[in-house]
């Protein structure tokens, strides 16, 4: 199964802006901004999780392709 992602905009404003007298391309111009912040921060979360999880095993794969060929365990003890 899977999972979706999903992106939420969370309202940090005060209140709604019923009684304001804003252009509509003002505010399509925020909406397009909010989306792309929505998205800059979805994406960057991603990349985080990615790079937590992917450091150690990408160390490991290119110790592993280098010219002296180590067993995993010289690669991996502190000595």
């Amino acid at each position: 199964m899977a999972a979706k992602a999903s992106l939420k905009i969370k309202g940090k404003g005060k209140g709604s802006s019923k009684g304001s007298s804003s252009s509509s391309s003002s505010s399509s111009v925020s909406s397009k901004y909010k989306v792309f912040k929505a998205w800059t921060n979805w994406s960057l979360e991603k990349a985080k999780v990615a790079t937590h999880y992917g450091f150690i095993p990408l160390i490991i794969i290119i110790g592993m392709n280098s010219d002296p060929k180590p067993d995993l365990f010289q690669l991996l003890s502190p000595v």
